[in-house]
Order: C-alpha cells, then sequence, then structure tokens
C-alpha cells in the first residue's frame, strides 16, 4: 500500500490518498507491456496503401520496338517493372494491421505500466487545478509543477493529466499547454502512460479509475488526524525506554553463570580420586604410587586400577612364601623317616 499526499491549488497541506497495492504496486511485466503497445501502435496504422501493378498502369500497351534485330534486349511494353513510370512489383495493398489482444492482457499491462510509474515517485494526485469555476492556465500550470516538482516555468518533459468525463474546467486550462496530454479516466492506456514521464490525477478521477478496475473505494486519510497518530509513537517509544531497569536483569545472567561456576571445588573431588589409588598403592611401595597416578590420565583409570590390584597380589605372594617353603623343607624331613626301615627308627630313638 502506497501513500501519496494530494497536492492543493492553495498550497496547504491536504489529505493522503492510500493507493491500492493490486494496481499500482503490481509486478511490471516487460514483454507483456511489449506486446500490448506494439497491438496498440499496430492498430492505429490506417492500413490505406496502396501500389499499381503493370496491369493497372495507364499505357504501355505497344510494343516498344521489334523483337530482333536491333541488338536490344527484347520489350513487350513501356510500363514493365524495370522502366520509370512502370508498375510496382509485389507492392502494398490496402490491409488491416490490428492484432487481437485480450482485455485481460490490456488490463495486467495498464497496471504494470502505473506500477512502474508509483514505484519511482512520478505518480501525483491533485485536488483540482482550478479553484474558482473559470478556466486559468497559469493557475493549473502551477499546480501542475507543483505536483510534478519541476523547477522552470516550462515543463521539460511530458506529462499525462487524467481528468474526469466532467471536468471541463481542468481540460480547458490545460488542452493547450505543450508538453501536456490530456485524457479521461475510461481512455487511460498503457502506450499514454509510457509516452509521458508522470502521471497526475485529480482525485475524483483517481476514485473513478480505482472503483472502475475493482480496487474498490478510494482511502482517503486526512493529515490533521493523522498528525497526533505520529506525535504518539515518539512517546510511546520514550516509555518503553524502561529497557535500562531491564539491561542490569540480563547482566544478573552473568552474575549466575559464575555462581554455577564452582566447577572449580567440584574438579578437586574429581583430583581425589588418584589420591584414594595412591593409597591402595602405599602397601607395597610408598615411593611408587604417589607418582604413578600423577602420570595417569583420567581415561586410564581402570588400567590404574588393574595394575595396583597386580601389584597388591604379587605382595600377597610374597608375604606368603617363606611359609611355604618351610612346609615343603618340613615334608622332606619327614619323607625319609616315613619311608626308613623299622630298625633304623628304633636307632633314632635311642
Amino acid at each position: 500500500m502506497t501513500t501519496v499526499s494530494v497536492v492543493t491549488p492553495s498550497g496547504k497541506g491536504g489529505a493522503d490518498v492510500e493507493l491500492p497495492g493490486e494496481i499500482f504496486g503490481a509486478k511490471v511485466n516487460i514483454p507483456l507491456i511489449h506486446q500490448v503497445v506494439v497491438a496498440q501502435e499496430a492498430a492505429a496504422r490506417q492500413g490505406t496503401h496502396a501500389t499499381k501493378t503493370r496491369g493497372e498502369v495507364r499505357g504501355g500497351g505497344k510494343k516498344p520496338y521489334r523483337q530482333k534485330g536491333t541488338g536490344r534486349a527484347r520489350q513487350g511494353s513501356l510500363r514493365a517493372p524495370q522502366y520509370a513510370g512502370g508498375g510496382t512489383v509485389h507492392g502494398p495493398v490496402p490491409r488491416s494491421y490490428e492484432q487481437r489482444t485480450p482485455k485481460k492482457m490490456k488490463a495486467a499491462a495498464l497496471r504494470g505500466a502505473l506500477s512502474d510509474r508509483t514505484s519511482h515517485g512520478r505518480l501525483a494526485v491533485v485536488s483540482a487545478f482550478v479553484e474558482n469555476g473559470e478556466p486559468s492556465t497559469a493557475d493549473a500550470v502551477t499546480v501542475l509543477r507543483t505536483a510534478v516538482g519541476a523547477a522552470q516555468a516550462r515543463l521539460s518533459r511530458p506529462v499525462l493529466v487524467v481528468l474526469t468525463a466532467d471536468d471541463t474546467v481542468s481540460r480547458k486550462s490545460l488542452r493547450n499547454v505543450p508538453q501536456v496530454r490530456v485524457l479521461d479516466s475510461g481512455q487511460l492506456n498503457t502506450y499514454d502512460v509510457l509516452a509521458c514521464d508522470h502521471v497526475v490525477f485529480t482525485q475524483a478521477a483517481l476514485a473513478e479509475f480505482v472503483a472502475r478496475t475493482g480496487g474498490g473505494e478510494l482511502v482517503t486519510v486526512d493529515k490533521p488526524a493523522a498528525r497526533p497518530a505520529r506525535a504518539a509513537k515518539p512517546k510511546a517509544a520514550a516509555g518503553d525506554g524502561a529497557e535500562p531497569a531491564a539491561r542490569p536483569a540480563r547482566a544478573a545472567k552473568p552474575k549466575a553463570a559464575a555462581g554455577d561456576g564452582a566447577e572449580p571445588a567440584a574438579r578437586p573431588a574429581r583430583a581425589a580420586k588418584p589420591k584414594a589409588a595412591a593409597g591402595d598403592g602405599d602397601d607395597a611401595d610408598a615411593g611408587e604410587p604417589a607418582t604413578r597416578p600423577a602420570r595417569a590420565p583420567a581415561s586410564r583409570a581402570r588400567k590404574t586400577a588393574t595394575a595396583s590390584a597386580t601389584e597388591s597380589a604379587d605382595d600377597a605372594e610374597a608375604d606368603a612364601g617363606p611359609p611355604a617353603v618351610k612346609q615343603r623343607s618340613s615334608g622332606t624331613s619327614r619323607k625319609p623317616a616315613s619311608s626308613g626301615s623299622g630298625a633304623a627308627q628304633k636307632e633314632e630313638e635311642e
């Protein structure tokens, strides 16, 4: 939705007009516009051109000279195409250049042309060109220059003015102005829109055109009613500026994160696991267990535990070694006694 300010003859602020987006904000299809413009220019051709063939030209019935004996090429008529004043070969004939163009294509091309002028800021709306009921070319040109934004006294670029059919005062005021083309709202077409740099509607003609093309009613917004609403927006923004109170709340999040950062206290607890492993290794050697847990990473905790269990088992076997040897020595001393004869035993007892 595009809003355009209405220019008044007095120069005072008027109203704002909302242009329907389906008409003045449509997609611009350049090939479609080209086809419609070519068809429109072709339909403007009269097609009354015609030429005469050698059979239609007056004269030429007698053979210019004899067939043989002159040394020249044979000729049968002086009205042949190669002679001056002779007939024309395959010349143009009267015909119609009209091309069939569907109505929907014409409407779509017109919407695209108006949308292009609107997007480039070359569409304006005026309430009227003359305030009183008398035609005035000077007043109408002044209003037109204001609407177009021309700095010079005369218009340097062509301007299309769209009026209603019954607006005779504006028509008489602008019909003799150079670079100005005046059309009714019902005669608005793609070619005239593209042939002019600026398009200027009267407010009544714009409402009539929008209603006829299916855009609904023209929406008009009075500027005095709109100004308080615009002035209230900065106040609302200033009221919402209590964001500094919200920013400390956002700054409190790092504090909560710092409070949660008591993980260093948990990390020593994780580091206490090597101490427990070192305590288990103190049974074998008091020197080695203190260094091995420090070198072993956390991922090798199982290997350390297995190594400590193996060392404890070896220590247990080392402690249990001497009693086993004593039992074996005692067993060997008993074997000769059990295997010896009864006489030997008696000698030993004596």
